[in-house]
């Protein structure tokens, strides 16, 4: 058997958490509600970065592309590594604020595209992986749940015929043609009287 325990709830949060129920429908039990939203909560939260705060997110945001604050930028320069860092909303390196392409020019002697040559480390990676690679995949990731989005029905049978499209085959029965109608029309001669009056058989024509 489980044990529970009393909490104190914000009434404004428990409205709202009432009239989430009610528009659910069906049984309308505000402590599995509340331990449903407190579930939920958590899930959410185990899925973050270890150490990230989404109530307090700070970082440096690269195009589409967004470095939570403790991210490492690594670039590879003449035989060693320079190394920046996302402190608060900034790249910091060597003490000093940067954009990415400037942190890619500061070791270089040719022009170098950022893109393509720094590599970075947020929370939780295993090892630094390329920013273009980064960029790519966000890119795809904000794209998919676009794509994967089914067209909407507008009609009834079209609602239908997907429901029964996604459950399995629909049967369909074989079309028959449709017939013809017989024409009935009188071709010439036919209104004529018939000539043969009796029917003899063979037998009786030869022994008559």
């Amino acid at each position: 058997m489980k044990s529970t325990v009393s909490l104190q709830v914000d009434t404004d949060i428990l409205l709202r958490l009432i009239a989430q129920l009610r528009q659910l429908g069906g049984t309308q039990d505000v402590s599995e509600g509340i331990t449903a939203a407190i579930a939920f909560w958590l899930d959410e939260r185990a899925k973050l970065p270890a150490g990230l705060d989404p109530s307090n997110v700070r970082g440096y945001q690269w195009k589409s592309l967004f470095l939570p604050e403790g991210t490492v930028l690594r670039s590879w320069s003449y035989g060693e590594h320079n190394y920046a860092c996302v402190e608060g909303d900034l790249i910091i390196h060597q003490g000093r604020a940067v954009s990415p392409n400037q942190f890619a020019q500061s070791f270089a002697r040719s022009t170098r595209n950022a893109w393509t040559d720094i590599f970075i480390r947020r929370h939780g990676d295993q090892q630094f992986k390329l920013a273009c690679h980064l960029r790519r995949a966000s890119k795809e990731q904000d794209k998919a749940p676009a794509q994967a989005a089914p067209a909407p029905q507008t009609d009834a049978v079209g609602q239908i015929l997907a429901a029964l499209l996604q459950h399995g085959a629909v049967p369909v029965a074989p079309v028959k043609p449709p017939e013809r109608p017989r024409d009935v029309t009188p071709e010439p001669g036919w209104n004529l009287p018939e000539r043969r009056q009796f029917r003899y058989r063979l037998e009786d024509v030869a022994f008559d």
